[in-house]
């Protein structure tokens, strides 16, 4: 008996690789939505020519509420991969809000208006959690969701998710991605100074296209040929496991050795941000690991094979590399996107978010003697290679303010008047049935804001108030004053006197206030 998989951003990296994994389950037909640009029309004649009444594309938009409802209408399964990311999200975040807030809940409400409703898989991101660094570079989920200020992506999805987890959707999961490798990742990111974003001293747990592909894959078979009991209405976090743990230094010197050098060869130290970033090791990606079995090879052989396949990188290795430092990578620091540019324009809002101020900036210096990589055991305290242990992950766990021994079907209103309490407000409700994670109770944040939210979504999702985390404004400087939940990481690289206040106007200019 075949099966119809409706599916959002086909087009982009792991949608590709979705499709083509998907496509090897014979009773899979798919129904694709895609803009009417010239990279999907292209898709359409070359998907049409290989796998015939297979598949079934049609031009649309996800902010047309009837597009939507196409797409979903007779699905047994819709998959939501359908996200603008920076850089084009940080250029043009009206395109970002259609695709990761408006165009979830259209989705969200074409999925609740059928009957039967289709299973729905709605694909997060790693950029809901924020910043993290050497303190606690492991997070699992439920923790805190602090999206890095001005960036519109994490934001955006962090609403769009909640939609999902908030709707009345009966059979859905939330699958939280991580960074992801594909076979363009290097030639993608050198024309544009988002790079530059991402700290040297990060934790990156990374996976490939190939393995997200195969873990859906997996996640359909498994459901179709017996049920996939226990894994619908749940967030995952996707991850490459221990193979793709890694820096952000790390990342660039593997990267760059296929071209003749290395982070230190090409870079300078104050070219990249320290903080504001968003990236982990998951101590719980193996959740999905052990059921679907999808992860494979290891951050070593992803590159390796990229230079098989792209040996004209090897052309680079006889130039000197300062003619690669100038020619690739110091002419991206002019780039509207590069924190260096931030600095020298007096950007104070972005400096202030992406390295503390124009002072801290400066005491990272250009010279790499001075600056203290954590891969080589230069940065004080647990050492990169200890903390990568798994074992490690339970030193360095954080809190989630209720028992986490209890079952899910023992919670009752104490946890939740913990959990509350533990976010710096209250769980509102006067009685609670045991275990009854999914309905909605009243809550109330420090800042005196009443809002409903399931259990799940605040206990077991991380999510909290709705009306302090909003679109355009960054204020947890102020909110982890009164929020031991998020205090517990946002002090890793915030000092607790800064008090700022981050927003965008109406023209979309990054501003900010310190609240003395």
């Amino acid at each position: 008996m075949s099966i119809v998989v409706a599916m959002t951003g086909a087009s982009g990296n792991m949608g590709q690789a979705v499709v083509r994994e998907t496509m090897e389950l014979p009773y899979v037909r798919l129904r694709l939505l895609f803009l009417d640009e010239k990279r999907e029309r292209r898709l359409k004649k070359k998907w049409e020519k290989r796998y015939g009444d297979r598949v079934e594309i049609f031009f649309g938009n996800l902010k047309n509420e009837e597009d939507c409802r196409r797409l979903v209408f007779g699905a047994d399964y819709v998959l939501n991969m359908a996200a603008v990311i920076p850089p084009l999200a940080d250029k043009r975040p009206d395109l970002a809000r259609d695709a990761n807030v408006t165009g979830v809940g259209n989705l969200v409400t074409a999925i609740e208006e059928c009957s039967p409703q289709p299973k729905f898989i709605h694909i997060s991101t790693v950029a809901i959690y924020g910043n993290r660094n050497h303190l606690h570079p492991w997070g699992r989920v439920g923790d805190p969701l602090l999206p890095s200020v001005y960036d519109e992506y994490g934001m955006g999805k962090l609403i769009g998710e909640r939609i999902v987890l908030e709707s009345k959707i009966e059979t859905w999961a939330v699958l939280r991605q991580t960074g992801m490798l594909y076979e363009k990742l290097l030639m993608s990111n050198i024309s544009d100074g988002l790079m530059f974003h991402t700290p040297f001293n990060v934790p990156i747990e990374w996976v490939t296209d190939r393995d997200s592909g195969v873990l859906i894959k997996n996640i359909l078979r498994e459901d179709h040929d017996q049920g996939a009991i226990g894994f619908w209405k749940n967030v995952y976090n996707i991850g490459g496991g221990a193979a793709y743990r890694t820096t952000g230094f790390e990342t660039f010197d593997m990267g760059f050795a296929m071209i003749g050098g290395g982070a230190e060869a090409f870079m300078r130290p104050n070219w990249h941000a320290t903080r504001n970033f968003h990236c982990m090791w998951f101590s719980d990606s193996d959740i999905l690991e052990r059921r679907y079995a999808f992860q494979s090879a290891s951050l070593a052989d992803f590159w390796s094979d990229i230079r098989k396949k792209n040996k004209y990188f090897a052309l680079a290795k006889p130039l000197p590399a300062s003619w690669i430092s100038a020619l690739v990578f110091k002419r991206l620091l002019k780039d509207a996107n590069a924190p260096y540019r931030w600095v020298k324009e007096g950007n104070e809002g972005r400096v202030r978010a992406f390295f503390g101020g124009e002072k801290e900036w400066e005491r990272i210096g250009e010279k790499w003697d001075n600056f203290e990589v954590w891969s080589k055991k230069e940065i004080a305290g647990i050492g990169c290679a200890e903390a990568i242990d798994p074992f490690y992950a339970e030193k360095c766990k954080l809190s989630h303010g209720y028992d986490e021994s209890k079952p899910e079907e023992a919670l009752d209103l104490k946890d939740m008047k913990e959990a509350a309490a533990f976010r710096g407000g209250e769980c509102m409700a006067e009685s609670f049935e045991k275990g009854d994670i999914y309905v909605k109770l009243n809550w109330k944040c420090a800042e005196g804001h009443e809002f409903a939210a399931s259990p799940f979504t605040v206990l077991k999702a991380g999510h909290w108030c709705p009306h302090c985390v909003r679109e355009g404004r960054w204020a947890f400087d102020l909110l982890a004053k009164k929020n031991p939940f998020y205090a517990q990481v946002w002090y890793d690289s915030h000092e607790k006197n800064e008090n700022t206040v981050y927003w965008y106007d109406e023209d979309h200019a990054p501003r900010f206030e310190v609240i003395e």
